[in-house]
C-alpha cells in the first residue's frame, strides 16, 4: 500500500470514525469503553477536538470492522447516506436499514478505486421532472418518452436495462442478495453521484421493473432516497408516478399497440399465448404486461385477475409456446455478478498496481476471500500477455 502524500486533519478524520461507528451500529458508549475511556471522549475525537491516539484508532477500527489503514487512507471516501434513509425508515426495520449500510460501502469501494486510479465516472444524467399537479399516470406516459427519446432508444424493447442505466446514464447500480422484503434502493449524493442496489434474488423480469421504479424517483425527486419493499403500498402520487413510469418505459404505448394488433390478428379471443408472446418481446413479467393492456384498454379490465382465477399462466406454459426462440443468458449472468462489471475491472487494476492487497479488496468490495480470487482469477496472465501494441495509451 502506497504511503499518503497527504496527513488527514483531525475534524475530517473525526468525520470518518463517526461514520464507521454509526454504520457499525456502535454507540458512543460503547466506544469509549473500548478504548477505556469516557464518551466525551469519543465525541471530542469524532468533533475533531483532539487528535486520535494510534492505540485508540486501532482498537475503534477493529471494534467498527474496519482498519486503520482504511480510516486514514487519502483516497478513501466515507459517504454518510445512512441518516438521510433513516428519515425515510420510520420503522426500526433491520433489513432495510442493512441494505443501506451495503449500499453506502458499495458506493464508497467503487469511489475509493476510482481516487486510487485517478479516473472518474462521467455523469450523463437527463434533467430533472419533478411530479407535477394534474393526471399523474399521463405524466409519468410523456416523461418516459421523453427519456427514451433523450437515450435514442426509439419505440423497440429495452431489455439490457442495467448496462443502460451504467453505460448510458452513469448511475451506479449493485447487485447483491437482500432480504427478500426488500426489492431496491435508490440515493443521490452530490460527491457520488446517483446509486442503486438491486436484489439479486429476485426473477429478472421484477429485477428490471424495480430498476425502472427507482429510475423513475432519479428522474422526478433524485435528492429523495427511496427503499421499495416487498409490501410497498404507498399511494403517494410520487409511487403511483414511480410505478406508472416503469410501466410506460418498458413497454411504450404504440409498440405495444402495434405489437398487440400483429399478434392478435384475425382471432377471436385473447388467450395465454398472448400474453406470453407480448411478455416475452417487451422483457417483463406477464403480469406486468396483461395490466398494461388493461391500462391501455386494448383487453378488458381485470382480465389478468381472471386468468389466476382460472389456473394462471406457469412458466411451463411459456415454455412451450416460446421454446427457444431467444437466448437471454447473458442478462441473466450480468444481473448476478456480485460486483459490477466496471468495479471488477478497477479492482483488478488497482491490485495488479500493488495498491491493494487480497484483504484489502474483499473488506472494501464486502466479498470473502473465494468471491475475491474469482474476480482476480486471470489476472497475472492478462498482464503477462500484455506488450507495447496493445497497451492503452496514456
Amino acid at each position: 500500500m502506497s504511503e499518503n502524500s497527504e496527513i488527514l486533519g483531525d475534524q475530517e478524520i473525526g468525520e470518518r470514525l463517526r461514520i464507521a461507528r454509526e454504520g457499525a451500529r456502535i454507540t458512543q458508549a460503547s466506544a469509549a469503553d473500548a478504548i477505556g475511556a469516557a464518551r466525551t471522549t469519543v465525541v471530542a475525537l469524532e468533533q475533531g477536538q483532539r487528535r486520535v491516539r494510534t492505540d485508540e484508532l486501532q482498537k475503534l477500527a477493529a471494534l467498527y470492522g474496519t482498519s486503520a489503514n482504511a480510516l486514514l487512507r487519502r483516497e478513501s471516501i466515507h459517504v454518510d447516506m445512512i441518516p438521510r434513509f433513516r428519515k425515510l425508515i420510520l420503522t426500526a426495520d433491520e433489513a432495510a436499514l442493512d441494505a443501506v449500510r451495503l449500499l453506502n460501502d458499495l458506493v464508497r469501494a467503487e469511489v475509493e478505486l476510482e481516487n486510487a486510479l485517478g479516473v472518474s465516472r462521467s455523469r450523463k444524467y437527463p434533467p430533472e421532472r419533478p411530479v407535477l399537479p394534474g393526471n399523474i399516470r399521463q405524466q409519468a406516459e410523456l416523461d418516459a418518452q421523453e427519456l427514451r427519446v433523450w437515450l435514442g432508444l426509439g419505440s423497440g424493447p429495452c431489455l439490457d436495462i442495467i448496462s443502460l442505466l451504467e453505460l448510458q446514464l452513469g448511475i451506479r447500480v449493485f447487485l447483491r442478495p437482500l432480504h427478500g422484503s426488500i426489492s431496491g434502493l435508490f440515493a443521490f449524493d452530490e460527491a457520488t453521484g446517483a446509486s442503486m442496489l438491486l436484489n439479486s434474488n429476485h426473477p429478472l423480469s421484477r429485477l428490471i421493473q424495480t430498476a425502472l421504479h427507482e429510475l423513475a424517483h432519479f428522474i422526478s425527486a433524485r435528492l429523495q432516497p427511496d427503499v421499495l419493499t416487498e409490501a410497498d403500498n404507498r399511494q403517494s402520487r410520487e409511487e403511483i408516478y414511480a410505478d406508472a413510469f416503469a410501466r410506460c418505459f418498458s413497454m411504450p404505448a404504440r409498440p405495444v399497440r402495434e405489437r398487440f394488433l400483429e399478434i392478435t390478428a384475425g382471432q377471436s379471443h385473447f388467450t395465454r399465448r398472448h400474453i406470453i408472446l407480448l411478455a416475452h418481446a417487451f422483457g417483463v413479467s406477464r403480469e406486468a404486461m396483461a395490466r398494461r393492456l388493461e391500462e391501455l384498454e386494448l383487453v378488458k379490465s381485470g382480465t389478468w385477475k381472471w386468468f389466476v382465477a382460472n389456473g394462471g399462466i406457469s412458466d411451463e406454459q411459456a415454455r412451450e409456446v416460446l421454446g427457444d426462440t431467444v437466448d437471454l443468458t447473458a442478462i441473466r449472468i450480468e444481473t448476478r455478478r456480485m460486483v459490477p462489471l466496471r468495479v471488477s475491472l478497477l479492482a483488478r487494476e488497482a491490485w495488479k498496481r500493488d495498491i491493494y492487497s487480497e484483504g484489502q479488496l474483499a473488506r472494501l468490495l464486502r466479498l470473502d476471500r473465494h468471491e475475491l480470487r474469482a474476480l482476480l482469477e486471470g489476472t497475472d496472465s492478462e498482464e503477462n500477455e500484455a506488450n507495447d501494441l496493445v497497451k492503452i495509451s496514456d
